[in-house]
C-alpha cells in the first residue's frame, strides 16, 4: 500500500525551510515532490530599487555560504554591460576569496553529511578544519562571513603583503588535514557501506535535469565555469576539474573533498602571484550605460547566473538570479526513486541544497482553480506593524 511521508517544511535534517512529499510503497520511495516558496525574500525585486553598489551587499546576503559567489556573478554581469577592465591584482584577490569560500562551503557540507548519517565524528572534524579558513577570511576582509570584497571594476580592499606568510602557513595546515580526510573518505568502511551505491544520479539524468557543480561532476559530467569560461585569475592558475563516474552519494562526497585539495592549490598560486603582481585593485566606474549583461561563476554548489538590464541610471531595471540549487534540487526526482526511505534524506542532502538561494514566489490557487494575486510586500509590512503593536 502506498503512503505519503511529509518531510518539512521544518525538520531536524533540513537546515532551511522546504517541503518534500515522499510517496512510499512499504520502505521504498516510489515518487517525490518538492515544494518551494517557504522563505521567499524578494531579492530580485528589492535589487531593482537599489543602486548597483547597494545591490552587491544585497546579493551577498542571498546565501551566507555563497556570500562571494553571488556578488561576484553580479559584478561580472554589470561589468559585461559597461565593458570595464578589471586590474590583474583584483582578479587574483577575487579568485583567492572565491576558492577559500569553496573550501569552507565543502567542509561545511562534509560535516553536515556526516551528521545526517549519524557519523558525528566526521562532523566535528570537518567543522574544526573549517575554522582556519574563516580566520583567513578575517585576515583578508576583517569578516569571517559576508566579506564585502566585491566591487564593479575590482575589489574593495587589497591584501596586505605582510599577511601572506601567515596565510601560507594556514594553507599548510589545511592541506595536511585534507590529506588525512581524503584517506578517511577512501578507507572508512562506515562511509563506504552507508554511501556507496546510494541515490545514484545517472549521467543521462544529470544532463537532462541540467545539473551543475559537484552534483554533475560526480555523475561524469565534466562542466566547470572556471575552465569553460575562465574569468578573474582562473586562466592564470593550474587546477584539475574533479570528475567521477558513479553518481552516487559517495562520489558526491569524494568530489567535494578532492575539490578542497584543488582549491588549496589555487589559493597557494594566488598568494604567490600577489607577491609579485603590483598595481591597483579597483578601476572605478562612474556610469553604467544602458544594456544587458550576464555574469557566471562556479559557486561551490555549481554555476550561479546573474542577468542585469540597465537603462543608464544608477540601478538595474531588471535583475535575475539563478542559483545552482535551482537546477540541482529537481535531480532528486531521478536519484530518490526506488531507494529506501532511510536513504532519501541523505540523497536529497547530497546535492548540498541551498533553499534560500532557490526560493521563488509561489502561485496560490483557490478551491475554484482561480489564481490569487498576493502582494507579499504588503503582507510583510502589515505583519511587521501588527507585531510592533503587540510588543
Amino acid at each position: 500500500m502506498e503512503r505519503i511521508i511529509p518531510v518539512g517544511p521544518y525538520h531536524p535534517l533540513l537546515e532551511e525551510a522546504e517541503y518534500f512529499t515522499l510517496k512510499v510503497d512499504g520502505e521504498t520511495v516510489v515518487d517525490i515532490d518538492i515544494e518551494i516558496g517557504w522563505m521567499h525574500r524578494g531579492h530580485e525585486f528589492i535589487s531593482e530599487s537599489m543602486t548597483f553598489t547597494q545591490s552587491i551587499y544585497l546579493v551577498e546576503r542571498i546565501c551566507g555560504i555563497c556570500s562571494t559567489s553571488h556578488p561576484l556573478a553580479f559584478v561580472h554581469a554589470v561589468e559585461d554591460v559597461c565593458n570595464v577592465e578589471v586590474p590583474v591584482r583584483a582578479k587574483i584577490i577575487r579568485t583567492l576569496v572565491g576558492e577559500l569560500e569553496r573550501i569552507h562551503s565543502h567542509l561545511l557540507w562534509v560535516g553536515l553529511a556526516g551528521h545526517f548519517i549519524g557519523y558525528d565524528t566526521v562532523w566535528m572534524w570537518a567543522w574544526k578544519y573549517r575554522e582556519p579558513v574563516l580566520q583567513m577570511f578575517e585576515i583578508i576582509s576583517g569578516n569571517r562571513n559576508h566579506y564585502g570584497m566585491m566591487r564593479i571594476g575590482g575589489v574593495g580592499r587589497d591584501v596586505e603583503p605582510d599577511s601572506i606568510p601567515e596565510m601560507e602557513k594556514i594553507l599548510d595546515e589545511i592541506e595536511k588535514k585534507m590529506d588525512m580526510l581524503v584517506k578517511v573518505v577512501r578507507d572508512d568502511p562506515v562511509l563506504k557501506s552507508r554511501l556507496k551505491g546510494v541515490g545514484v544520479l545517472k549521467k543521462e539524468d544529470a544532463i537532462n535535469f541540467c545539473a551543475v557543480g559537484p552534483t554533475a561532476r560526480a555523475s561524469d559530467v565534466g562542466i566547470d565555469v572556471r575552465k569553460d569560461e575562465p574569468k578573474d585569475a582562473y586562466d592564470m592558475v593550474d587546477f584539475e576539474v574533479i570528475v567521477l563516474p558513479n553518481g552516487d552519494v559517495y562520489d558526491k562526497f569524494v568530489v567535494r573533498v578532492l575539490e578542497i585539495i584543488e582549491s588549496v592549490k589555487i589559493c597557494r598560486q594566488c598568494l604567490k602571484l600577489l607577491r609579485t603582481e603590483r598595481g591597483p585593485v579597483l578601476n572605478k566606474v562612474k556610469e553604467i550605460p544602458p544594456g544587458e549583461g550576464i555574469g557566471r561563476y562556479e559557486a561551490p554548489r555549481g554555476e550561479v547566473f546573474h542577468y542585469v538590464r540597465t537603462d543608464g541610471s544608477n540601478r538595474a531595471v531588471r535583475h535575475k538570479v539563478r542559483a545552482p540549487s535551482y537546477a540541482n534540487i529537481p535531480t532528486c526526482k531521478a536519484s530518490c526513486i526506488g531507494i529506501p526511505v532511510a536513504d532519501a534524506l541523505i540523497t536529497t542532502a547530497s546535492v548540498d541544497p541551498c533553499y534560500c538561494c532557490t526560493e521563488r514566489a509561489v502561485r496560490v490557487i483557490d478551491e475554484k482553480n482561480r489564481e490569487l494575486h498576493i502582494d507579499l510586500l504588503r503582507l510583510s509590512r502589515e505583519k511587521t506593524e501588527r507585531i510592533r503593536r503587540e510588543a
